[in-house]
């Protein structure tokens, strides 16, 4: 038989992470989550910003180029 899922609010986590001793809590806090599978629009506004990213340090790096000269 499956056990139920209970809803767990963030006072009940806070007390059960403050009630660990130090080497317990370092397990805890080092558990490992999967990477999300992303659909194709989250994937492409992602890869935008990267983009935007680059043409915007290639901006600032050339501003600063041309404020030195």
């Amino acid at each position: 038989m499956p056990e139920e899922m209970v809803p767990v609010n963030n006072s009940a986590v806070d007390l059960t992470l403050s009630s660990l001793e130090p080497g317990q809590f370092t397990k805890a806090k080092n558990r490992h989550f999967p990477r999300r599978t992303l659909r194709g629009a989250q994937t492409l506004v992602l890869w935008s910003l990267r983009i935007y990213l680059l043409f915007m340090i290639a901006v600032v790096v050339y501003q600063i180029w041309r404020g030195a000269n």
